[in-house]
């Protein structure tokens, strides 16, 4: 009878432990993504990766920038970004050491080219995005 005890209750600390650890993953893998329209997801500039760091002082200068196609509209068609008029954001590759093309990674920002209302970073080529901000959080 001890003996059955035992096991149930070393099974029931171990489904407890998985559960507990699935709520932590879960947990941090909504903060990789972004919050419902209105309330994005935040990064600091200071924790984007040296090359989006760069990519985001060139587009505060007004370039000159790395990729041909960078500063291109971006059409928002995923419409994971507020709405917006055509033409309102432009994207900006954030290289990717290694990469053979442009890679994943993106900044996208909104309104005018050296003073955006917003920019916001994609690691995931345009699946989530991340609100920029200058502050610490």
């Amino acid at each position: 009878m001890a003996r059955i005890a035992a096991v149930k209750f070393a099974l029931t600390s171990v489904l407890l432990a998985v559960v507990v650890a699935g709520s932590q993953a879960q947990a941090r893998a909504r903060a990789d993504t972004p919050a419902p329209l209105g309330s994005p997801a935040v990064v600091n500039v200071s924790e984007l990766p040296r090359q989006g760091q760069e990519i985001y002082g060139l587009i505060r200068q007004g370039g000159p920038f790395p990729s041909g196609k960078d500063g291109v509209v971006f059409g928002n068609r995923e419409r994971l970004l507020p709405p917006n008029r055509r033409g309102y954001y432009r994207e900006y590759t954030v290289p990717t050491p290694g990469a053979h093309d442009r890679g994943a990674r993106r900044i996208v920002c909104g309104g005018p080219p050296r003073s955006p209302d917003a920019c916001f970073y994609t690691a995931d080529h345009y699946a989530s995005f991340r609100l920029i901000v200058e502050q610490a959080r």
